[in-house]
């Protein structure tokens, strides 16, 4: 009240100095007095504010003392398990901030007033990065990989993996193993793709309740101007979060050389495994944690970009070194795929990563994304050609018992048909390689009038390389019969790999009929090279007619000649196999129809002319049925005895 009746004898006392100055002129003064006396209400009314003000002061003084009573009493304790709890601690919070920031525009008369609050709300700060740092801990959601997977859609599952069993002992290229099949003849691996998220999927990845809580200490801290602070206690939490997340989708930590030094068979399954985290992590945590800064840091754009990149990015530079260190790594065809399906993933994920890093500070994260997909894509080329120059190069020198089907047949052609699945990729990266042939034609045998895409010339091109490499392989059979048969189980497997795949698409009906006549043409080539000497046998040609012993001794050596070729046959034939089914039947068919009528009217003929005469069963061993009969075991691949064979007579 003494200040109030101080300003009033002021402002009087400076009214009266104006007056006595304005003596010099009567009328001056008059009116000046009569200007004065228009203030009376107003000076009133500014008396009134002054005293307002002071009063109010006096409840600022009140409420800060208060507040200052609040932080230091909570300074040493705890708010509990819920923080929602300590209202009267934010708002006594708020009270200093508010006191701070009208002191900062204020006199320096209230220094020491000033001195008290940033003292309290120091301690405020620091109680609140505490707790910040609990609520945070407190309550993170562990990731659940059940529930999560439950909501990811099971990817497309290719037909075929290059991690293989031998089963035949042949000695050939190590770049091409050989593998089991089922009995359909299909193979007995999968290459799997992995899974593909299907719509949004979404985990919490902390309690919704307690994001308020956050919220309402951060919005404090910025304001108070310890964002950094707040920042960084976030980010080691949620990156140590992220880490553990990592963990449990079976991603390791391992430095470049650990993972060159790893065998395939376990870089396999870590490869599929990071394939599957870069989907989870990029399209499900990592938005999640976006959409968390934003909530959590909503009052500062700077502070919100800065917040995730420093969560986010170690994973993601975990991530990226195993994808530089597959890229970089020793080249095997095994590992094509794989690779492929690391650059697809990763390329799927860049528009995500552009999404996600919007700012400068998440520049570098995108850069370094767009160097290991680079990286990855060369390796995919790399190994290609690899593989390539494999097919031209394997020279195996060891013919295969039977005329089976080639280990490198089967390899190629299942290689060859997945990477049909991945056409697009190859025809994206395939133009950029060195040795891309712009100038391809289309060859004879191919549909299509139209330049052929990348993928397709080098696919053609491969099949071309295997059929010669097979043809050479042919030459090491002696036997010209067991030759055909090579050449037409390998290239009929060919065209049934490429009819009943997309493969079919690419090189179309008029190359599948081309190959089709080629089998054709050995197959005759099989009959007359296998049977021209049993059929030779019965020829009349050189029998003379009537019963004569001369002639006798002829039909006796005929029929003794065609039961050698027959048994003989019949012993290495039934060695021989034929897989498929429809080809097997069509070449005991085509020899029933080439030797049994020969055979039946020989045997109807001159078979009675022996049969009354010592020891017929000796000549006339086989009936045209006895025949058919045997036929039926042919291709088989079963070993039998000339004892086992059924006789006439005995």
């Amino acid at each position: 009240m003494a200040a109030t009746i101080e300003g009033q004898d002021r402002v009087l006392a400076t009214a009266q100095q104006i007056v006595k100055s304005l003596n010099i002129n009567t009328q001056a003064t008059e009116d000046m007095i009569l200007i004065l006396s228009n203030f009376d209400n107003r000076l009133s009314n500014i008396t009134d504010l002054i005293e307002s003000g002071e009063e109010n002061q006096q409840i600022v003084d009140q409420q800060f003392e208060i507040a200052e009573k609040v932080i230091l009493r909570h300074d040493s304790g705890s708010f509990g398990e819920s923080f929602a709890d300590s209202g009267e601690y934010l708002d006594a919070v708020d009270t200093i901030i508010n006191l701070t920031e009208s002191l900062n525009i204020r006199s320096e008369l209230d220094s020491e007033v000033m001195d008290r609050a940033e003292n309290a709300l120091q301690l405020a700060m620091s109680k609140l990065e505490d707790e910040f740092l609990h609520v945070l801990v407190r309550n993170t959601v562990p990731l659940d990989v059940e529930r999560l997977y439950g909501s990811i859609r099971k990817g497309s599952v290719g037909s075929g993996s290059f991690a293989v069993s031998e089963v035949n002992e042949v000695e050939y290229g190590e770049e091409f193993e050989s593998y089991r099949e089922d009995d359909d003849g299909g193979s007995a691996y999968h290459h799997d793709r992995g899974v593909s998220l299907g719509g949004d999927v979404y985990v919490e990845l902390v309690y919704s309740d307690a994001i308020k809580e956050l919220k309402a200490i951060a919005d404090r801290m910025i304001r108070s101007g310890y964002e950094k602070e707040c920042c960084q206690v976030y980010s080691n939490v949620r990156r140590d979060v992220l880490d553990e997340c990592l963990s449990i989708l079976g991603v390791e930590k391992l430095s470049i050389e650990e993972v060159q030094k790893i065998e395939w068979k376990i870089l396999d399954e870590k490869m599929k495994k990071w394939i599957q985290a870069v989907k989870v992590v990029v399209k499900v945590l990592l938005f999640g944690e976006k959409q968390l800064c934003e909530q959590v840091f909503s009052e500062s754009e700077l502070i919100k970009e800065i917040s995730f990149v420093e969560t986010a990015k170690g994973c993601v530079m975990q991530l990226l070194n195993f994808g530089e260190a597959v890229a970089i790594g020793q080249r095997s065809s095994e590992k094509l795929f794989r690779i492929l399906d690391m650059y697809d993933v990763v390329a799927d994920v860049l528009p995500d990563f552009e999404m996600l890093f919007t700012d400068e500070s998440g520049e570098s994260v995108c850069n370094e994304v767009k160097v290991v997909l680079s990286g990855l894509g060369e390796a995919a080329i790399g190994t290609f050609v690899e593989f390539e120059n494999a097919v031209k190069g394997e020279n195996s020198r060891r013919a295969l018992q039977g005329g089976e089907i080639h280990p490198v047949t089967r390899y190629v052609m299942n290689y060859i048909k997945l990477l049909v699945d991945y056409s697009d990729t190859l025809n994206t990266l395939l133009p950029n390689s060195q040795d891309h042939d712009l100038n391809s034609e289309v060859p004879d045998d191919i549909d299509s009038g139209d330049t052929l895409s990348p993928i397709s010339c080098r696919l053609l091109s491969l099949i071309t390389s295997l059929e010669a490499n097979l043809e050479e392989k042919s030459r090491l059979y002696d036997d010209n019969a067991l030759r055909y048969i090579f050449l037409m189980n390998n290239i009929l497997y060919i065209v049934q790999k490429v009819k009943d795949s997309e493969l079919r698409n690419l090189l179309g009906d008029r190359w599948i009929r081309k190959h089709r006549g080629q089998i054709r043409q050995w197959h005759t080539s099989y009959l007359r090279s296998a049977w021209g000497k049993a059929l030779m046998c019965l020829k009349d040609e050189g029998i003379g007619g009537g019963s004569s012993s001369a002639s006798k001794l002829v039909l006796k050596e005929r029929f003794k000649n065609f039961n050698a070729c027959f048994e003989e046959i019949y012993r290495v034939q039934s060695l021989w196999r034929v897989p498929d089914a429809q080809l097997r039947e069509e070449l005991r068919i085509s020899i029933s129809e080439k030797v049994l009528p020969a055979y039946r009217s020989f045997f109807g003929r001159f078979g009675s002319q022996l049969e009354s005469g010592r020891h017929a069963g000796k000549y006339v061993k086989y009936t045209p049925d006895d025949l058919e009969h045997y036929l039926s075991d042919l291709f088989e691949g079963k070993p039998t005895v000339l004892n086992n064979v059924k006789r006439k007579g005995t």
